[in-house]
């Protein structure tokens, strides 16, 4: 490798090359996301961490109404949901529809109900 070791006030420097620079972060970045990719896996594996399938993110992403989204994910119906979290069948219609959007409460309950974060649903 072609560097120049510069000393400036008592401290080395080293000068490099600039595509020998950007292969150095290059291979950084890559050993972060390899550790990252890891973490995540180990937070699935253990159950600290929940994967959705592409068809439940792209619902989402396309904005269809997470209430309905997860419901159907985990496989429940509006009554069953509703069961679940304490809430009348009509406030789950009426959340799905978009007519309400539920007090914090009541998100809190159908997040419980669901195995999700409040902030899943909003």
């Amino acid at each position: 490798m072609n560097a120049e070791v510069l000393t400036i006030k008592g401290e080395k420097f080293a000068v490099l090359p600039f595509d020998i620079y950007e292969k150095i972060i290059e291979a950084l970045e890559d050993a972060q996301d390899i550790a990252d990719a890891k973490e995540i896996s180990a937070k699935i594996a253990s159950g600290e961490m929940e994967c959705f399938p592409s068809s439940v993110v792209n619902a989402l992403i396309d904005g269809e109404n997470a209430v309905k989204v997860y419901r159907e994910y985990r496989g429940l119906t509006q009554a069953e949901l509703a069961q679940k979290a304490g809430v009348s069948v009509v406030m789950i219609k009426k959340l799905e529809a978009g007519k309400t959007t539920g007090s914090i409460k009541t998100l809190k309950a159908i997040a419980l109900a669901l195995k999700l974060d409040v902030d899943d649903l909003i």
